[in-house]
């Protein structure tokens, strides 16, 4: 190759001697018949079975990474590595090294992250699953699409490359498989340059078990996805549980509901204006996980969330506060008034608690606005010294 390109090649090891020096050598052959200035570093994680010596004795450079994890090798295989283009890898020859030249292109194209794309490129017989292939990666791979608006159509695969700096610039967290799932995120919400590529994936080489666990590690990825998405978790969920509580609520505040045989009345109301409370604590959950990610440079800034917030702010959130509070404190005495007539005997409830449940609502409403504001401008003032 003309251009002085050179790449590290990075390979996650945690007791992989009986595949390892084949990668090594498809890596190695990549690298000679290629031209290309680079390395192959192994990323141990604590292997017990020989891995070192074996990747020494092929010329590949051992890095010892010491807490545990997919994420945690990855990422001290990266942090070590001495070039800007990496690609990564797993060591159990499910991958072809000799086969990374759409990825080296991709890379001298100007991409920022290239992702294979196994569904594309052909998975081998016996090389993924069933569980896998038609449900775990499709269900995850399409979560994350929606959630964060990317057209990628293989969120998990293994074998990726990128530029160090631009990874590097993420701040990567997850020590675990979710590792995947947080790159791709990140680049995506941070609008890296992210392109996908035809990867083939073949049967893993070795005879033990992956170290991939189907249900826990699903669960961890679609965990990792919900936590860095507020809007889907809390705000979209939130403002569902509002509307349809106010529906069906609203009617029912001025007398019961008939629908055949089906007759909806104050319970129906007191559940109804329950979701509307349960759905207002997720909106403003929304916002408060919002603010945080942004000062902790977990999430990105979002132009419509931080201006709401600046809009609002303390002082209206007091004025909304106090205002439900005042309404709540009118149905209330409206409750009281109406019991006052009937001399502080008994009532008919279907006609009180149609005063009594919106007051509740309205008090519970306010108080958790009062509190919401005085919170959100702690939050506020970091937010405001981070733009500083």
């Amino acid at each position: 190759m003309d251009s002085p390109f050179r790449l590290s090649i990075v390979m996650p090891c945690l007791n992989e001697a009986e595949t390892l020096e084949v990668c090594i050598r498809k890596a190695r052959s990549f690298l000679d018949e290629n031209q290309i200035e680079g390395e192959v570093i192994v990323a141990d994680n604590g292997s017990a079975d020989g891995s070192q010596a074996i990747a020494e004795r092929n010329d590949a450079r051992v890095v010892p990474v010491p807490v545990k994890g997919y994420g945690s090798a990855l990422m001290g295989g990266i942090r070590a590595a001495q070039n800007e283009f990496v690609i990564m890898g797993d060591a159990d020859d499910s991958y072809d090294f000799t086969a990374l030249q759409p990825f080296v292109e991709a890379l001298q194209n100007g991409a920022d992250l290239v992702m294979g794309n196994r569904f594309k490129g052909g998975i081998k017989t016996g090389a993924m699953p069933f569980l896998h292939r038609y449900l775990g990666n499709p269900v995850l791979s399409g979560v994350a699409r929606l959630f964060f608006k990317s057209d990628i159509g293989d969120f998990h695969c293994g074998l990726r490359g990128f530029r160090k700096s631009a990874i590097l610039a993420l701040d990567l967290q997850t020590t675990g498989m979710e590792f995947a799932s947080e790159m791709v995120v990140k680049a995506s919400m941070r609008g890296l340059n992210i392109v996908e590529v035809p990867t083939i994936l073949y049967p893993d080489g070795r005879s033990r078990p992956p170290h991939l666990r189907t249900w826990s590690d699903g669960w961890r990825h679609l965990k990792f996805l919900l936590l860095y998405s507020p809007k889907w978790l809390f705000l979209y969920p939130g403002i569902v549980f509002v509307l349809f509580g106010a529906a069906l609520s609203v009617p029912l505040i001025f007398g019961p509901l008939h629908f055949g045989r089906v007759n909806l009345d104050i319970h129906t109301l007191m559940y109804a204006s329950l979701l509307i409370l349960v759905g207002a604590q997720s909106v403003l959950f929304s916002l408060f996980a919002y603010v945080f990610g942004v000062n902790s440079n977990l999430l990105p800034r979002d132009k419509i969330a931080e201006r709401f917030v600046r809009r609002v702010g303390l002082e209206r959130g007091l004025i909304l506060g106090a205002a439900m509070i005042l309404l709540g404190l009118v149905s209330s005495v409206g409750a009281v008034v109406y019991w006052g007539e009937h001399r502080f005997g008994d009532i008919d409830p279907t006609f009180s608690m149609r005063l009594v449940i919106p007051g509740a609502v309205l008090f519970a409403l306010g108080f958790e606005t009062l509190f919401a504001s005085f919170f959100l401008g702690v939050l506020d003032i970091q937010l405001k010294r981070n733009d500083s």
